[in-house]
């Protein structure tokens, strides 16, 4: 098949499209028809009808995701829309499928409105185990993931926000590991308090973090200020304030002994020297983090970035086949704070007696990882008692 972009290698692999649906169950003959389709298909129609539970065993909603996305915050490419988005969450439901064995089912909307994303969401719901919600922007992903996990029963998870959260924590708590530091006092600066700003900061907090600052465009968020949105302001009361830090990024990295970058933005060398003796970088941006390895080396002991040409990629895909497929297991009807903290845990300790200054998070492609997850995943649903079977 010719295309526009012919010998292009990326393009070569994208022709088609990246996934297709397959048959479990063959339809050689007349028996094989009746079996899979009428009149056999109308006794389980019938059971299901009379349980609904039974869709657990007689269907595949309780393997498959719906990835879902407006398009608004895709990748590093920002607002570009639903149709120009299904190429990444084509590639997302091939990560689900290959990392977890779960299968996914790519849905592009075309709408930015709130109560549309919702009510779609919620008519599709019948149809899937979970929903996956991706690359939809700040400030409405927050209040769409929270609507949806109160109108459903099913697990609902903002990768853009947990994923990144999860990974982030685990290379966080080797990172601590190798310098020494403890949790409650070690100093941490994150600047970006979007998505995936806002979720690292509550995972830490969760995870005994104490002195943590946020940061967006306008500075620390302090209550202060008065130009914080209530998300934002209910962060910085549980954050900034606790220690009354406050300012420029250049006043809240003079000491730190963490950076985590999730801005997009650049952080000036003299900021970065500012930072406390054996630092840790985190710089996630893609493609260009916001301290560049060759700066944070100069500056620190652990480096880590999104991408994976440099040691210690911080990648979702570490974290979300492994996160439901725990949750499907276990039949959860949600994902919980332990959850999450409890695949943080888990590929924290796969990296084990490896543990050096460029290796403080497995591979995606070690086959324990997703196993250790998705097994951590399964045990604290059980605990947190959202676990159906």
């Amino acid at each position: 098949m010719s295309h526009p972009f012919e010998g292009d290698p990326v393009f070569d692999l994208h022709v088609g499209g990246k996934m297709d649906i397959r048959s479990t169950v063959g339809l050689g003959t007349r028996d094989d028809l009746s079996l899979a389709y009428t009149p056999g298909v109308a006794r389980v129609c019938e059971a299901i009808a009379t349980d609904p539970s039974m869709t657990r065993y007689y269907t595949w909603v309780p393997n498959t995701v719906a990835v879902v996305t407006d398009g608004t915050a895709v990748l590093g490419l920002g607002d570009i829309g639903p149709a120009a988005a299904m190429p990444v969450m084509e590639g997302k439901a091939v990560l689900f499928k290959a990392f977890g064995g779960v299968d996914a089912v790519p849905i592009c909307l075309a709408t930015t409105d709130v109560e549309e994303i919702i009510e779609t969401v919620v008519r599709l719901a019948p149809s899937f185990g979970g929903i996956n919600l991706e690359d939809i922007s700040a400030p409405r992903c927050f209040e769409i993931e929270a609507r949806l996990k109160e109108l459903l029963d099913i697990p609902v998870f903002h990768d853009d926000q947990h994923g990144t959260a999860v990974v982030a924590l685990a290379a966080l708590q080797n990172a601590l590991v190798l310098t020494g530091r403890s949790a409650g006092s070690t100093r941490v600066v994150i600047q970006g308090a979007g998505a995936a700003g806002v979720a690292v900061a509550k995972i830490l907090l969760e995870a005994g973090v104490r002195d943590l600052a946020v940061l967006d465009r306008q500075g620390v968020l302090h209550s202060s200020r008065h130009d914080l949105t209530p998300v934002k302001r209910a962060l910085a009361e549980r954050t900034a304030d606790v220690f009354d830090r406050s300012g420029t990024l250049a006043d809240a990295m003079a000491g730190a002994d963490v950076y985590i970058g999730v801005s997009g933005g650049t952080v000036p060398e003299e900021i970065v020297a500012s930072m406390a003796d054996e630092a840790i970088i985190f710089g996630l941006a893609n493609p260009n983090p916001e301290v560049h390895p060759d700066v944070a080396h100069r500056h620190a002991r652990v480096v880590a970035t999104g991408r994976s040409d440099f040691p210690n990629q911080i990648n979702n895909v570490l974290a979300f086949p492994g996160i439901f497929r725990g949750a499907f297991d276990v039949g959860a009807t949600a994902i919980t704070e332990g959850m999450k903290l409890a695949a943080a845990s888990a590929l924290a300790g796969l990296v084990g007696d490896d543990l050096a200054e460029d290796l403080i998070v497995p591979s995606p492609f070690d086959p324990r990882v997703g196993p250790a997850v998705s097994s951590a995943v399964s045990e604290a649903a059980r605990a947190d008692g959202v676990a159906t079977r």
